[in-house]
């Protein structure tokens, strides 16, 4: 007992890593997930062909000092926006698909649970605004691509029910010829 414990530990050992476990591919969910509803894709899939920036709430937008290049106007004029958008106002605007995805973000603030922009490339502090509600709305397009997949035509479908087909039906001779070769091997009746 005391050396099977002994071998156990000694392999549990060998088999940890010594540095953290790092996943290459991140657990995605979305597109390939089951659990999608299809009436809630269809409703997200009509949605995205009327969505333009226009649908999105204006969200409370705050003025700064910009820093870079740009001399006496960076120094004195707050032309950096910043634009918040609270989730409870941001989400009756978006199918329900994407409610959890936009959490995931990295624009989510989790204080105050909502999403913030940042634009400066302007000098106008109208045109960096405006940029914001842009980059929100190009933010929403990426989580839509993520999640919801595209819709599958009746002929994609039937060709991979014939490659189903065809492949179960190439499993089942394999078997057969797998079990007529032992049964030839064992002296039985090969059928």
């Amino acid at each position: 007992m005391f050396r099977l414990q002994a071998l156990t530990r000694t392999v549990l050992k060998l088999t940890h890593p010594t540095r953290p476990l790092v996943l290459k591919r991140p657990f995605r969910r979305g597109a390939n997930s089951i659990e999608l509803d299809p009436i809630a894709l269809n409703e997200a899939r009509d949605w995205k062909k009327s969505a333009t920036a226009n649908i999105l709430p204006p969200g409370q937008t705050s003025y700064s000092r910009s820093s870079g290049p740009g001399g006496q106007h960076v120094n004195k004029t707050e032309s950096k926006a910043t634009t918040t958008w609270p989730l409870d106002v941001l989400l009756p605007c978006l199918p329900r698909v994407l409610h959890s995805s936009l959490k995931e973000s990295k624009y989510y603030v989790k204080g105050t649970n909502s999403i913030a922009m940042q634009a400066q490339t302007s000098r106008s502090r109208d045109v960096n605004a405006q940029e914001n509600r842009n980059k929100l709305f190009e933010e929403i397009q990426r989580i839509y691509t993520d999640t919801v997949p595209g819709e599958t035509t009746q002929a994609t479908t039937d060709k991979y029910k014939a490659l189903e087909k065809f492949y179960n039906k190439v499993r089942l001779a394999s078997k057969k010829h797998h079990s007529a070769k032992k049964n030839f091997r064992r002296g039985g009746p090969a059928d």
